[in-house]
């Protein structure tokens, strides 16, 4: 395989690995949080940003997929 079939297989790994990830933690994330809510809906606000922080690791997954497809040679 040429090198760029090997870096477009391991950009494409990056970004699968942490959208996984991230699907995986928003899913226990919301669960916890729909129980809390129930219970103290004061706690709304946190929730919603306990649940957006995940994201990150997507966004982070690509630019990780963007320096494997931009930096090596």
């Amino acid at each position: 395989m040429e090198l760029a079939a090997w870096k477009a297989i391991s950009a494409s790994a990056a970004i699968f690995m942490s959208a996984l990830a991230t699907s995986f933690a928003q899913a226990r994330i919301g669960a916890a949080g729909a129980g809390a809510i129930a219970e103290k809906p004061e706690v709304a606000g946190m929730i919603i940003a306990l649940e957006a922080l995940p994201e990150l690791m997507v966004v982070l997954g690509f630019v990780i997929a963007a320096m494997i497809l931009t930096t090596l040679k």
